[in-house]
């Protein structure tokens, strides 16, 4: 039972995740006010991202930037060996920089697309939006 309870110890980031995770699923399915929804979608999406970012980290490794470039120029140039297990992988932190960038977009555009449903129906609550649509 000590060899579990170190694994789940040694993985406490993941169970950070799957919490965050969690809570803006929650939000976004439970709540009726569009704005809790909205910062649920916010929630749900910088967990993604810090796991997409956490499981590009390597432990002894470095950035893949090398020193001494290619060609024939330069001292020792064509004699070092290149082990990809020394560098980390950037792709996860590229694309989530990226991601960063749409989830901005996107909480932009939400919280603009609330403003005008409030301006519309004087409400944010989602039951009482669809029961003005109903009525029409």
């Amino acid at each position: 039972m000590s060899d579990l309870m170190q694994m789940l110890v040694a993985k406490y980031n993941y169970w950070i995740y799957i919490t965050l995770m969690m809570i803006g699923l929650y939000a976004m399915i439970a709540k009726n006010n569009l704005v809790k929804k909205i910062v649920g979608m916010s929630i749900f999406q910088t967990a993604i991202i810090l796991f997409y970012v956490s499981i590009g980290a390597k432990k002894g490794a470095t950035i893949p930037i090398l020193e001494h470039g290619h060609g024939e120029h330069g001292h020792g140039a064509g004699t070092h060996i290149v082990h990809a297990v020394d560098y980390i992988n950037p792709l996860p932190h590229v694309l989530m920089l990226t991601a960063i960038v749409v989830a901005v977009a996107t909480l932009g555009v939400a919280l603009a697309l609330a403003i005008r449903v409030y301006n519309q129906y004087n409400t944010l609550e989602e039951d009482e939006i669809l029961a003005q649509i109903r009525e029409k």
